[in-house]
């Protein structure tokens, strides 16, 4: 009797997630492993290592992958050509973007980001035409902006699509926009 395995369902719906949980726990090692080599290994000392390792905690990181990403800072190697990034961008309907995140190659990651955003009909911003829409709290910007762009139904889901691409991309830590929430 042919029949399906439970455990072959299973097993498709593990691996995605542990896929998932893989790349969201790569994304948070190369934030704590900046924070660190930026302004050293003490979380009491450093708020953004401090932050860095509570988002971590807070996505249930195991305490070796926090412990590993730290060494790594302290290592140097090949950590630490990595670089913070802001880019600015304009998506659909006019709305303001804001995408930060952490690379091993500027280069390559902006023409990454600007044929994404080439797709869903999205431009490049040149440095600071986006920024003065969002309010800017120490290293990190707050996600509320200043003013709110309302949108339609058809940029609404054009806008969520981008974003969604945008935030796969392996080197994106946040992404910020100014749309009004519907």
């Amino acid at each position: 009797m042919a029949g399906h395995s439970k455990w072959a369902q299973i097993k498709h719906k593990k691996a995605a997630t542990d896929a998932r949980r893989g790349k969201l726990f790569g994304k948070l090692a190369r934030a704590i492993s900046v924070a660190a080599r930026d302004a050293g290994r003490d979380s009491s000392m450093n708020l953004p290592l401090r932050i860095a390792v509570q988002k971590a905690r807070d996505y249930n990181m195991p305490q070796d992958n926090i412990e590993r990403a730290i060494a790594k800072a302290a290592g140097g190697g090949n950590e630490a050509t990595l670089q913070n990034f802001t880019y600015e961008a304009y998506g659909p309907g006019g709305v303001a973007l804001i995408i930060t995140g952490i690379t091993d190659n500027n280069n390559r990651t902006s023409q990454e980001i600007k044929h994404l955003l080439s797709e869903y009909g999205a431009k490049w911003a040149s440095p600071g035409s986006v920024l003065w829409a969002f309010e800017k709290k120490s290293n990190e910007w707050e996600s509320k902006p200043y003013s709110e762009i309302q949108l339609n139904e058809r940029d609404t889901e054009i806008l969520y699509k981008l974003m969604e691409k945008i935030d796969e991309h392996d080197d994106v830590q946040e992404i910020y926009a100014n749309n009004k929430e519907t």
